[in-house]
């Protein structure tokens, strides 16, 4: 996919964006658990079917809440199948998001952007319309692809951080990817 930001990820891929051998190199625990503790809200933003979804409602447990938002009425359903009957059930808050608009209003502790500013058509309308959204201690945490992304476009993204209130907080290693964590203010 080109970095056009004109595409979404479709459904028909949900399934390679959710499998064993994904969970083994990106483990949703490890990647998620130095910033997501128990209790907070989570926003899991393009959350398709539900990779990190579930594992951020562990990691909130019984007292958190995490609103999983995506465009795409197919993937929301993907998780609340997932989580139907589980204790993670009663976590979880769907939202399906517009093309340029996520829509909310709830306080959010984390915010997780993986593998999805690329697709926006405006990261920076998003970022802009995230920064409020998130609490005074809030973090907000983008990985993006190695190859769909260039270094110049990370770059620019979060330049589009900074500008909307952001601040840059570390660089994350994540094997081929690029990764940036920021807190507010």
């Amino acid at each position: 996919m080109p970095e056009s930001r004109d595409q979404v990820c479709p459904i028909t891929l949900a399934g390679p964006l959710d499998n064993r051998i994904r969970r083994w190199l990106q483990s949703p625990r490890r990647l998620l658990a130095p910033y997501v503790r128990e209790g907070i809200t989570a926003l899991d933003f393009g959350c398709g079917p539900g990779f990190f979804t579930l594992e951020l409602a562990r990691l909130v447990g019984s007292s958190g809440r995490v609103i999983a938002v995506d465009l795409q009425p197919a993937m929301l359903e993907r998780v609340r199948v997932k989580a139907h009957g589980t204790e993670l059930e009663s976590r979880l808050t769907l939202h399906q998001c517009q093309p340029n608009r996520i829509g909310l209003s709830t306080p959010v502790d984390f915010a997780l952007a993986f593998y999805v500013l690329h697709e926006l058509p405006d990261p920076a309308a998003f970022l802009t319309e995230l920064r409020p959204l998130l609490t005074s201690h809030g973090q907000l945490f983008i990985v993006e692809p190695p190859f769909h992304v260039s270094k110049a476009a990370f770059e620019a993204t979060i330049q589009h951080a900074h500008r909307a209130g952001f601040r840059l907080i570390a660089r994350p290693r994540i094997r081929f990817n690029k990764a940036a964590l920021f807190g507010v203010g």
